[in-house]
């Protein structure tokens, strides 16, 4: 092969390389996850989302929290409560599994999809695709037992941000717990 024909060839080679790589997947929901293990008490530490508009400004912002609970069989019971403008606010949903596919869903009250992604019941990664009225948004909340966080699973939601395409959407609250503690048990 002579030098002319050597540097498509190279070319050629890298782009098949490349192109031959596995696409990574995104996350999908934690296998085997015990309902009953992850229902109780959570801090939303961080949350990540495409959308607009759904933290108040940076002076304003507190802890959020969420309970789980197993409603009935196929069903959750999530409270989640977030501070908002208007101070803070708590939002009760009651989810139903869906028939098909590892997610719950109340498409009456707007989320499409509730995924546990990753845990390790000190933790976890929960995903969430809103929609309502043709808009959709997805958003990441990073849950922890604790109002603190390992690095480790810090390190596991900004991942998962990154594989979602949401890491510019990313917010780390303050430890400010007001808003967490209302719905405490």
């Amino acid at each position: 092969m002579g030098p002319g024909r050597l540097v498509p060839t190279l070319v050629l080679a890298l782009v098949l390389a490349m192109g031959s790589r596995p696409q990574e997947q995104p996350p999908r929901e934690a296998h085997s996850l015990n309902w009953n293990k992850f229902s109780g008490f959570w801090y939303i530490l961080a949350v990540a989302s495409d959308g607009q508009g759904f933290l108040p400004g940076r002076h304003r912002r507190k802890l959020g929290a969420s309970t789980v609970k197993v409603h009935k069989v196929g069903q959750l019971k999530v409270v989640l409560a977030f501070s908002r403008s208007q101070g803070c606010q708590a939002y009760t949903l009651i989810l139903r599994k869906d028939g098909k596919k590892a997610v719950f869903r109340n498409t009456l009250k707007g989320v499409e999809g509730f995924h546990v992604l990753s845990t390790d019941y000190s933790f976890g990664v929960v995903y969430l695709r809103l929609g309502r009225a043709g808009r959709t948004a997805k958003m990441l909340l990073f849950l922890s037992r604790r109002n603190t966080s390992s690095f480790p699973s810090m390190k596991r939601f900004v991942d998962i941000c990154e594989t979602l395409e949401l890491a510019d959407g990313v917010t780390v609250l303050p430890k400010d717990a007001s808003c967490a503690h209302t719905i405490l048990p």
